[in-house]
């Protein structure tokens, strides 16, 4: 799965399913999350602390994580968002 961005240990990847909705995995320290670009609603058994901080990266960068979705769909290369700081 391509790696788009990762920050604080946390690591953000993104690949295209036919059957989903546009969305991204983070995983951290042997934990995991499936956010939805669009509402940033998530499945994640991620503390709430971490899963605060990919929330708000995904907020700050929900039209690349869009583009990148539409990349992934076209078979294109995935582009590197930046970390949050």
């Amino acid at each position: 799965m391509p790696e788009i961005s990762r920050f604080f240990g946390i690591v953000i990847q993104m690949y295209f399913s036919d059957h989903q909705t546009p969305h991204f995995h983070a995983r951290y320290g042997g934990k995991r999350a499936v956010v939805q670009i669009r509402t940033l609603k998530a499945m994640s058994n991620l503390s709430p602390r971490v899963l605060g901080f990919v929330v708000e990266w995904a907020r700050l960068h929900q039209q690349e994580l869009l583009e990148n979705w539409e990349r992934a769909r076209r078979g294109e290369e995935l582009l590197e968002i930046e970390p949050l700081e």
